[in-house]
């Protein structure tokens, strides 16, 4: 974390974009990855705007609060970045980032070339209601009124400082559809659920909405992500190459003084019991102690003549 201010920037694919990746998650899911994060590094790099390098970690969510399919993207972005040279740090204007009209502009373009791209390399695939997709007029038919319309990218104000960042990033990375705190109720035939309307401003926008439960579990199994699909990427500075280097040097410029690291404490070794069916170890959960001291066991009874032998008398048969 740097000591500067941190922006909330969401990009959202629009109804027709998104039904296509209903069908297609892996491809669809990493266009928006791409096209996003190469909308924010280029208008960053842009003189007319901010001229610097900027990072950025991405955190894709499909859902919507009744658990239908909303992908949308959400980037927590530091105000600002390494000038071209890397010898001056540029900040963004406070409380403003970037221009949201321009980013929605050139992210439509980005994801709409890389979409035909993907759609001319035969990556995709259709189903259904979208099986007259397959053939090129249809597809193209398909994107024309996205082509024509913004699409929603939109900047939330400055995070509260980075007690709030950390907070935001810890909540929200590893969420899921919907949380238990949100059921009310359920049974073998439907399942009821908080939910808010974000259509309607007010009091009214939050309500209950209650789903049979075949189409409860239909909804939630939307949201599990192709295997081995990172929803958690990191771009620009703090990509996982580049912020090895990146980070000291914007901390440098920013000219925040290095944290002295403590000296190592000594290993304390621990004893590991391995389970003998299994052979993986095994984990100490509680140490009960002795209720009494140890001690040896006890001595034999002694015959008379071996107690006198001992004590040195004349033995007496």
């Amino acid at each position: 974390m740097l000591p500067v201010e941190y922006f909330h920037v969401v990009f959202t694919l629009p109804s027709p974009i998104s039904d296509i990746a209903y069908q297609n998650k892996a491809v669809m899911y990493n266009i928006l990855l791409k096209a996003a994060s190469q909308t924010l590094l280029t208008i960053g790099a842009d003189s007319k705007h901010l001229g610097a390098k900027l990072g950025l970690t991405a955190v894709l969510h499909t859902w919507g609060s009744a658990m239908t399919h909303h992908p949308h993207l959400h980037c927590i972005v530091p105000g600002g970045g390494l000038s071209k040279d890397k010898q001056h740090w540029v900040a963004c204007r406070r409380g403003f980032f970037l221009p949201v009209r321009v980013l929605s502009r050139l992210f439509r373009r980005l994801y709409l070339e890389q979409l035909e791209q993907a759609y001319q390399d035969g990556r995709l695939a259709f189903h259904g209601t979208h099986a007259d997709l397959i053939d090129a007029a249809n597809f193209s038919r398909h994107l024309q009124p996205v082509r024509q319309v913004d699409w929603v990218v939109y900047a939330k104000r400055p995070f509260d400082g980075l007690e709030s960042v950390l907070k935001y990033l810890s909540r929200y990375t590893h969420r899921i559809a919907i949380a238990n705190s949100r059921l009310i109720s359920a049974n073998a035939h439907s399942v009821t659920f908080k939910w808010k309307d974000y259509r309607i401003e007010g009091p009214k926008r939050y309500g209950s909405m209650r789903l049979d439960t075949a189409e409860f579990i239909r909804r939630f199994l939307i949201h599990v992500l192709p295997s081995g699909f990172h929803r958690i990427r990191h771009y620009g500075l703090l990509s996982n190459k580049a912020r090895t280097d990146s980070l000291p040097l914007a901390r440098k410029l920013l000219q925040i003084q290095p944290v002295l690291e403590e000296q190592d404490e000594p290993a304390i070794t621990v004893p590991v019991f391995v389970c003998r069916h299994c052979g993986e170890p095994m984990i100490i959960t509680e140490v009960f102690e002795r209720p009494y001291v140890a001690r040896g066991p006890p001595i034999p009874a002694m015959s008379r003549s071996e107690l006198d032998y001992l004590s040195g008398r004349p033995c007496v048969d």
